[in-house]
């Protein structure tokens, strides 16, 4: 028993000084190199690129809001490519009469049924097509904000990086659900930012990146991860790392934070982290092995803590139910959530949702459960991702 409450407070130590760790790296994120939106003349030829399946729900907003860009409409163009819609979506696309929005169907290039990564494929087709030399992708229900392109353009101008990392927030509203996924995202978010600042892991998000076409086609796109269903983002992320490691910016400025949408229910919220999961080991980038370890024991042995407190039979004499382990379960709950909160912070004031905290020791117990179920059947298990399943 003791082995096992001293096991945990290494544990604890070890995952209060990671976050304390991104805190500081969070907070060193420089808003005083980021160039400013407006008055700067660019140059550089932008390329979105957006794979959509059964967005027709979506893909309206989002082209609404790139039509909205305050960067000049003859230095970017946005392709979008069905990947094997059933609804509306491409009906909708070619609704706009808009020169620079192109769309791509899949379905012309490979079958249904034929391949393990569709999103790969779709991304790559589009790039193949594109007349950019700065690819930026968003997912189709995304909204991303006036001065987006303009931002990105001056930040590529000034720094010359290979990839650009940026931010993604969640729009939610007040059910359970959403507010769980949009807390849980934003310490992703947070994580993300300070991860590429230190330059100690890959990080990113495919609803808001750019990378150089040149780049891409250097490292061979998705060669020898296009077998692997997700990974647009951070796989991609993992190739250039491996050749320009001291070029890849994360642009930390509130000009480009992109909205996306919650997922509705929690059977789709699992997928999706399972989905993420799923990635862990396939990465290039071990430095990132040690933190999801830590991070998957830490919340392994709260829960077997939580489930001996509950008096469930695990068949481990150390979890026996008693006033001791009640009171150090407590402490531990009561130590992880501040810790979290104290890191999480500055993250919240950045995307503008500190109110959003309130809730957070509440979701304690939820997230300890889901960050081991998801992280198992990562590894172990299948997902549907876009109502195709994946193992």
């Amino acid at each position: 028993m003791e082995a096992f409450y001293l096991f945990l407070v290494l544990l604890s130590l070890l995952y209060a000084g990671l976050l304390i760790y991104y805190r500081k790296a969070w907070k060193a994120i420089s808003t005083e190199k980021l160039p400013l939106a407006t008055g700067a003349s660019n140059k550089t030829v932008i390329s979105v690129i957006v794979a959509a399946r059964n967005e027709a729900e979506n893909i309206e907003a989002l082209i609404r809001s790139l039509q909205l860009q305050t960067y000049p409409s003859s230095l970017f163009e946005v392709i979008i490519v069905d990947d094997h819609s059933t609804d509306q979506t491409a009906t909708i696309v070619q609704s706009f009469s808009n020169s620079n929005i192109q769309l791509i169907s899949l379905h012309k290039y490979i079958n249904e049924g034929t391949i393990n990564s569709y999103k790969k494929k779709a991304i790559e087709i589009g790039i193949a097509q594109s007349k950019g030399t700065l690819i930026v992708t968003t997912d189709a229900d995304c909204i991303v904000p006036v001065n987006w392109l303009k931002t990105i353009a001056n930040l590529f101008e000034k720094e010359e990086p290979k990839l650009i990392v940026m931010p993604v927030v969640i729009k939610n509203n007040n059910r359970f659900i959403e507010i769980f996924q949009s807390l849980d995202f934003m310490a992703l978010q947070g994580i993300t930012g300070a991860a590429v600042n230190k330059n100690i892991h890959s990080m990113c998000n495919g609803a808001n990146l750019a990378y150089t076409k040149e780049v891409f086609r250097e490292i061979n796109g998705f060669e020898k991860i296009d077998y692997i269903a997700s990974g647009d983002d951070m796989l991609l992320m993992h190739k250039i790392a491996s050749l320009y490691p001291s070029q890849i910016s994360y642009l930390g400025s509130s000009e480009v934070i992109v909205e996306t949408n919650s997922i509705k229910s929690i059977k789709d919220f699992l997928n999706q982290r399972i989905r993420w999961a799923s990635k862990a080991n396939k990465y290039n980038d071990k430095s990132i092995f040690p933190v999801l370890l830590l991070v998957y024991l830490f919340n392994i042995s709260l829960l077997f803590l939580m489930m001996g407190v509950l008096g469930w039979n695990l068949h481990y004499s150390m979890l026996k139910i008693s006033f001791t382990s009640i009171g150090f379960l407590l402490m531990l709950l009561v130590f992880k959530t501040i810790i979290e909160l104290y890191f999480l912070y500055p993250v919240a004031v950045f995307f503008k949702r500190k109110t959003l905290l309130w809730f957070f020791p509440l979701m304690q117990p939820f997230h300890i459960m889901y960050t081991v179920v998801a992280g198992w059947m990562g590894v172990f298990g299948k997902y549907s991702w876009k109502e195709r399943v994946v193992k």
